[in-house]
Order: C-alpha cells, then structure tokens, then sequence
C-alpha cells in the first residue's frame, strides 16, 4: 500500500520536471527526488513481493494442514464412495488456486483500489475535462466483462472436477500396473486416458476463447482512451490551455490506470476459480468427522465380547448383516467360516468400528461399545488385513507402524521369530532397514503377510482380527505360524477369518455364516456332526489341501 502512494507521486514530480526544463527556472532537485522516489518504490515493491508470497504460502498451509487433518479423521463410508484422486487434486490443485488468489490478486486488487481511487483524485483536480473520458470508457469495458466471469466460474468448475477425476485415473492405473501388463490394457487405458485429457483439453479452450474475447475488449477500450486523451490534450496544448508536463503526467497517471483495470479483470476472473475451488475443499471439511476421544477409556483385557443382534448395510437397502449375535471369552479363538461375500470380513469391520451397526450392539463386559471412546477401542485392536498392507519404507518402519510403545531391535526379531519371518529378514543385505517398496511390491505375498502378522505380534492389543492372515502362507509356515497365535492366545483373545482346516481345528469356537446369518456355532467335531454345509465346506478344503 505504501508503494502504490509512493507510486502515485512519481507523475507529479515528472510534471513539474518537464514544464521545469521547459521554462527558464528549472529546479535540478526534483532530480534527486524524483531518483529517491524510485528506489524507495522499488524497494518496497521487493519487500511486498515477498510478504504477500509469504501470505499466501502461510494461508495455502493452513488450508492443506487442516484438509488433511480432516480427511484423515474421515470414517471409512466416505472413503467408499470417494476416489483417492479427489483428494490429491483438492489438496493440491484446489488449494494452488486459493493461493493464487490470495498471494497475487487479492494485493493487486487491494493496490489496484488505492490507485484507482489516488488516480482518479488526482486526475480532477490536474484537469477534469480530460478526465471525463476515462468515466466513459471503464463502465463500457465493466458492462462487457461482468458476463464473462460468470462463464468463466461454470467452466472452471468443470476443469476442476475432470482433473480430479483425471488424478484419480492415474493413480488407479499406476497403482494395478501389474493388472493393466498381465491383460495387455495398455491400449485400453491409452484410449480412455485420451478421451480423459481431450475432456481437460475442451474446458481449457473454453476458458481460452473466454480469456481471448476478454483480453482484447480491455486493449480496446485502454487503447481508445490513451488516442482520445492524446488528440484533445494535443489540442489543448496547442490552445495553451494546457501544459506539456500536465498532458504527459495525465498519460503517465492513464498507464499506471492499465494496471488496476487489468488487476480486476483477472482478479474476477481467478475469483470465479478459486470459488469452485473453495467449495470443492468446504464439500470435505463440513463432512462429520470421526472424534476419537468421545467416551470413556475403558480396558478390554480379560473380558468378554458380546455381539447382540448386529445388523448391517451398505447402502440402507441390502442387509449384508442379519440380526447375528455371538460371545467371546477371554483367550479364546474365534473363527468365522463360510463361504465368499457371507459377511465375515464386515463382522470384523463392525468389531473394528470401521462402521456402525445399523441395528445392535457390541458389548465389552458390561459396557456398550458406544460409550467406548474410539481411541481406546480400536487402540486394543490389532487387525491384520487380507490385504498385507504395507506402507513404501522399510521393513523396521512397518514392524513400528501405529505402535505408541518403543520397542528395540531385539523385540523386532522376536516378533518376526514369531511370525516366521525372521530367516529371509536376515538374508537380506540391509536386514531390518530393507526397504519394501510400494504397497511391498518387493516382498512375495508370503512374506508381507508374515511382517503384518509380526507388527500385530509387536502391538500391545488385546484382541487380534486376523482376516485370511495366513492366506499367502505355505502349509508348514502356517503350521509354525498357528503355534505362535496359540501361544498368544494364552494373553489375548483371538478372532480369524479362514478357510484352511488346519487353522479352523484349533479354534475354541467356529461360528459358521452364510449370507449375513450365523447358521451354526460350536466346535469343530461339534459343527461337523450337525452342520451338513459345515461338513461340505471342510471336506473342499481337504480336497483344495491334497491337491
């Protein structure tokens, strides 16, 4: 704001320098101070620079820092529906948007105001005449551009929404590379990537032809202004009814006008943009997050689980858990069996409070898991996945992940000896500090699923959701594997999800589903004598086994 006066002041003195040197009594000091007045301006304008840059990197900051609080206390349903590609383009496509505004048209707009306002004062009291050209011509170039920007907010609301898209086209891609090789989609995917880009392509040159129509319309009306003032001030030179050093401090002060004309043209125009923008990152953050802390801490160790009556559904309309109720006691297993899509690994996802029930309840003891703060529930839950995720980084690194106890290097190979993985650990040249690449893609699936199972071995929870942890296991592996969760059983209570009989016989439970109903609970011998698919079930996996 400081610049902008100094700036102001700059045609005043060029005034009295010309009409001056144009007389006889010319003062050599407007020199010295027309020279200070320009380096004073420069240096403010460096200091602003930087100031406003800084800003803006200070507000796009605390804009992705809170997006990414958010998204990461967001419940699993939203996850569901939502691509990974969104967020990267809202935190960080969106936000660059809302930076450029603030940082770089927000000042100029703030400058643009000043100078206007100081331009326009300064104009009528220099010469009013002259200055009735410039009231005719900013209201015609305002009347053209208005129309334009509210194209411009629907066009660039689209742009954002199809590069959205297109992120999270591209990280699908990248991240099943190996699907998209072993079919031989590479045309497939070129093809749809380019139908993709012409999508961004088309809303890019609807914005330019915008741009390209606005542009010229402001060169146009500045152009006619400057050659109007020019021929009447020329005239009124001539008359002696002005002085040279007036008419060209005028044409100075009318090029100082471009640049806050311009400012607001773009300003409006990028307003438009970061409003799409704004209220693509407001969709997330009015989203009701997960609060961790609502609740009472309370300790599941040694006491009994009770599901009573749990229902459950996706999309309010297919149940996918039908009214099921079942109990644990403490340092018992638990195996869920059944066949695919039954509804197992959503009982896990209810245990895990990934989702609530829409009808029952679980309970610890006597208390109702929804008095239970998250933080202390899910903190006493280790749940090893089907998946074997691991996170790019070491082996160290995901043997520690989301524990909130230090452990040592000693307790790491304890824990790998327990899963089993502690002899190809050892053969690798950088052992612990190995590192696993991208979802693990340098491990087999035999051997992520064992460093998974030697982080839930490391965790201090009390119950362990096994989800096929053993799937990518060879049978002896899993043998020795099943004898380290039977020793963990004697500490902490057990819940898997299985199909290889071998990890069914041990358990102190089998809770048989099919089709979102429990159908039979007992035991192995039990369930085998009462439960014809049960007995159907196992005798496909002996068959699956020996061959």
């Amino acid at each position: 704001m400081i610049s902008t006066v100094v700036s102001l002041a700059v045609p005043l003195f060029a005034k009295n320098f010309i009409d001056g040197f144009m007389g006889k009594n010319f003062d050599y000091s407007i020199v010295f101070y027309l020279i200070i007045l320009f380096v004073v301006q420069v240096v403010l304008s460096g200091f602003a620079i930087y100031l406003l840059n800084l800003i803006g990197l200070k507000l796009v900051f605390a804009i992705r820092d809170r997006l990414w609080n958010k998204i990461l206390y967001l419940p699993i349903r939203y996850f569901d529906n939502t691509n990974s590609g969104e967020f990267v383009s809202r935190m960080i496509n969106d936000t660059g948007l809302i930076k450029t505004l603030v940082s770089d048209q927000f000042p100029q707009i703030i400058n643009g105001s000043i100078s206007l306002i100081g331009i326009v004062a300064i104009l009528l009291v220099m010469d009013a005449k002259l200055t009735v050209i410039l009231f005719i011509a900013i209201p015609v170039l305002i009347l053209f551009v208005a129309p334009l920007g509210k194209k411009l907010f629907g066009i660039s609301k689209g742009l954002q929404t199809e590069t959205a898209a297109f992120s999270s086209k591209i990280s699908q891609v990248v991240s099943n590379i190996r699907l998209v090789k072993a079919t031989t989609s590479e045309r497939v995917e070129v093809k749809n990537g380019h139908n993709d880009l012409m999508k961004l392509f088309q809303f890019g040159n609807r914005e330019a032809k915008i741009n390209a129509i606005i542009s010229p319309i402001t060169v146009f009306v500045v152009m006619g202004i400057l050659i109007g003032i020019i021929i009447y001030g020329g005239i009124r030179v001539n008359a002696g009814t002005l002085t040279i050093g007036t008419l060209i401090a005028f044409l100075i002060y009318v090029f100082q006008l471009l640049s806050p004309i311009t400012s607001f043209v773009t300003f409006f125009s990028q307003l438009q943009k970061a409003k799409g923008a704004t209220e693509r990152i407001y969709e997330i953050l009015d989203e009701d997050s997960e609060i961790l802390e609502l609740g009472t801490s309370v300790s599941l160790s040694d006491k009994h689980i009770y599901a009573k009556n749990l229902t459950f559904s996706y999309d309010e309309k297919n149940t996918v858990i039908d009214d099921i109720s079942f109990e644990s006691r403490p340092g018992e297993m638990i195996a869920f069996v059944g066949p695919s899509g039954a509804g197992k690994s959503t009982i896990f996802s209810l245990l895990e409070r990934f989702y609530h029930p829409t009808g029952g309840d679980i309970f610890i003891g006597e208390d109702s898991m929804k008095n239970i703060s998250l933080e202390s529930w899910r903190s006493q839950f280790s749940y090893v996945l089907q998946d074997n995720l691991l996170l790019s980084g070491t082996i160290r690194e995901n043997l520690v992940y989301g524990l909130k106890h230090d452990v040592t290097d000693e307790d790491l190979w304890q824990a790998l000896e327990l899963a089993y993985a502690d002899s190809f650990v050892a053969d690798l040249p950088e052992k612990l500090d190995a590192e696993v690449g991208e979802n693990g893609v340098k491990l087999s699936g035999g051997q992520k699923q064992r460093i998974t199972i030697a982080r839930a071995f490391l965790s201090k929870a009390q119950i362990l959701l096994l989800d096929e942890a053993t799937a990518s296991l060879d049978v002896r592996t899993e043998q020795y594997v099943q004898k380290s969760l039977l020793n963990l059983m004697k500490h902490k209570t057990i819940f898997v999800i299985a199909h290889r009989i071998d990890t069914i016989k041990h358990s102190n439970k089998i809770i048989f589903v099919d089709k979102g109903r429990i159908t039979g609970q007992g035991t192995h011998e039990e369930l085998i004598r009462s439960h014809e698919l049960y007995a159907s079930f196992i005798q496909t996996q002996v068959i699956n086994d020996e061959n």
